[in-house]
Formats: C-alpha cells, sequence, structure tokens
C-alpha cells in the first residue's frame, strides 16, 4: 500500500499498551515513533520489560503534546480512567487521531459516568464526539472517525454474546444474567493486596458485585440495539488465571427457539465479521482458545424445561478487550481490512 502510520502509545508501561507494541509490531502500516510513560520517561522501555529488548529500541518519552504531534499522527490512550478526560480534548486540538482504551468517554451521559466511575467526567461535547467501538455491531460509525472510544474487556465479551439475540427479540432483556469470570491481568499492572499471589492463587472470588464500572457500559449499548432501556444482573469474579474473560449469560427465551436456530441467528448476525466464531451445537468455548488471539468465541445451550438460553462468550482481556480491539478499530478508521495484523492463531496450550 505504501502507507505508513505514525502511532504514539500513552500509558505504554501498561498491560494494554505493551500489547499494543506486541500487535503493533506486525501491521504492515503503523509505525510506533513514541512510546510515553509519565511514571518510565527517560528510562529504556527494555528495562521494565525485557521480552521487548532488541524490538523496541529507545527511551519512553514524557507526555508533552506538542512533542508527540510532532512524531505521531494517531495516539492511543492507554491510561487509567479519569487521565483521557483531560488528554483527549488536546490530542484531538493538536490534530491528532486517537483511540481510548479507557473508560472516560464510552459512558453518554456525565452524571452516568460520575456514579459509577466516581471521577469527574469529560466534557458533553467530547462525550458525544466520541466513537463506541464495538466494531462488530457499530463499525460503520468507526470508518473515518478521528476519536474512538475502545470498549471495555467484560462489556465486549458479554455484549457480542448478547446483541444478536437482543436484536432480533428473542430474548426477554429484563431477564438478562450475566455471570462474568476474567483472569488477574484485568486488573492492570499496579501493585495491590487483591491480586498479590497469595490471594489470587488457588482462590476464586467475587468483586464489586452490582458495582463494576461496565455495567451502565452494557446497559446503554444494549439498550441502544433494542431500542428500550434495559437493565442487567452482572456480577464478576478473579480467577487465578493471566489472561481470559467468560461471561455464561442467562436469559428467558421468547416464543420456541431451539439451539440451532440460535446458532443460525449468530452466524447470519456475524456473517463476514471474521473475530465472532460461533461454535456447532454441544460445544462450548474456553478461555485458552481464543488467548493470545483477537477471536470471541460463543457457544449456546436451551433448556426447554425452564425456557432459558445460555449464552457463553470468552475473549482475551488483554487482545479482544483491548489492544487487539483497539487496533480493529484503527483499521476500520482508516479505511483497511479490520483484519489487518490481528489474524493469528491463540496460543495453545
Amino acid at each position: 500500500m505504501g502507507y505508513e502510520l505514525r502511532a504514539a502509545i500513552v500509558g505504554a508501561t501498561g498491560y494494554g499498551g505493551v500489547e499494543l507494541i506486541r500487535l503493533l509490531q506486525a501491521h504492515p502500516y503503523v509505525r510506533i515513533t513514541s512510546v510515553i510513560s509519565t511514571s518510565s520517561a527517560g528510562a529504556a522501555i527494555a528495562e521494565g520489560f525485557p521480552h521487548l529488548h532488541e524490538i523496541v529500541v529507545g527511551v519512553l518519552d514524557e507526555l508533552d503534546i506538542d512533542l508527540i504531534a510532532g512524531k505521531a499522527d494517531l495516539v492511543f490512550l492507554a491510561t487509567p480512567a479519569g487521565v483521557s478526560s483531560e488528554l483527549s480534548p488536546k490530542l484531538l486540538a493538536a490534530g491528532l487521531k486517537v483511540i481510548d482504551l479507557s473508560g472516560d468517554f464510552r459512558l453518554k451521559s456525565p452524571e452516568v459516568y460520575e456514579q459509577w466511575y466516581k471521577r469527574k467526567p469529560a466534557s458533553q461535547e467530547y462525550l458525544d464526539l466520541a466513537v463506541y467501538g464495538l466494531c462488530e455491531a457499530f463499525g460503520e460509525d468507526v470508518r473515518g472517525a478521528d476519536f474512538i472510544s475502545n470498549p471495555g474487556c467484560y462489556a465486549t465479551s458479554a455484549l457480542l454474546g448478547l446483541i444478536p439475540a437482543v436484536k432480533a427479540g428473542w430474548i426477554d432483556p429484563s431477564t438478562i444474567i450475566i455471570d462474568a469470570k476474567s483472569g488477574v491481568s484485568g486488573a492492570g499492572r499496579a501493585v495491590s493486596l487483591g491480586v498479590h499471589y497469595a490471594e489470587v492463587n488457588e482462590n476464586f472470588s467475587a468483586y464489586k458485585v452490582n458495582k463494576h464500572q461496565h455495567i451502565p457500559e452494557i446497559e446503554q449499548t444494549l439498550g441502544r440495539i433494542a431500542g428500550q432501556e434495559i437493565m442487567t444482573t452482572f456480577t464478576t469474579h478473579l480467577v487465578p488465571m493471566t489472561r481470559g474473560i467468560m461471561c455464561t449469560t442467562y436469559a428467558s427465551v421468547i416464543g420456541e427457539r431451539s439451539e440451532e436456530q440460535f446458532i443460525d441467528l449468530y452466524k447470519q448476525y456475524y456473517e463476514g465479521r471474521r473475530f465472532v466464531r460461533v461454535r456447532p451445537q454441544g460445544k462450548w468455548p474456553a478461555t485458552k482458545e481464543v488467548s493470545g488471539s483477537n477471536f470471541c468465541d460463543i457457544g449456546f445451550a436451551v433448556d426447554e424445561r425452564t425456557g432459558r438460553v445460555t449464552i457463553i462468550s470468552v475473549i482475551d482481556n488483554v487482545v479482544k478487550g483491548a489492544a487487539g480491539q483497539a487496533i480493529q478499530n484503527l483499521n476500520l478508521m482508516m479505511g483497511w481490512d479490520e483484519t489487518t495484523g490481528l489474524l493469528f492463531a491463540p496460543v495453545y496450550p
């Protein structure tokens, strides 16, 4: 193609930022021109991440808008909540495209954001400007956009498992229960007691019950699909593994629907979307089967006795739930095939 996009990564020393570096090394149209960390500026990135030795050469840059604008065309913000809301307007004003991996622009209501994130929200102008980048549902909105809000990891898994059934009116939205489980990398790289080895190993725990910040994101998106307000029961659990999310979702079926019908519905909805793989009847996905990849695998079980469907969806939280989906959004933004630089098999075992 001959086109080269210059990319900067802010928050390059977190798991999402480091995964962006890994994945972008294989992208034919992108060159990383700046990796930025406010906590480690001036240090060689390989000092903190020896696996990048002789892959990424150079030091971590300071966070300087003018410096970034001189080096890059697009910025990935792999930053904690509350940081992107301050940076994104400045980066956009400097003429840069922005893909934000934090949650600062996912919710369209500043009041809802403040309620769930316990932080000052971004201005309404930029909340309205940000395109919610769930490619499989809103890919046409992403094409040609300059500002993308990357979906949350739990939300990605849950929504991809639910959207076709909600859109078709095959399930009662008021009955949706999402039982979600994540590996420890979902908590980020910061040290805390909750993700200490001795606390996590041989343990399985629920957290943020009825209070997780991805709840309003899931409800907002499902409401957008259904054209009505939707509330869900969503419970998150921490599993002693590094990567992976599994959402086991339950809902009452409207009418008589078989597993084969659900499979056909999802195959039709996701036709041509390479990163969603629908399992055949009687086969359900496991997190290991998508590890290190940008795939979301989905399986079904319909219980005629109770009239409910069980939908099982799995992703790698660091790839499809963060860095991989951000690159998928980049591809659509730029008019490239959305699979560019992302078509690799999961790591197994």
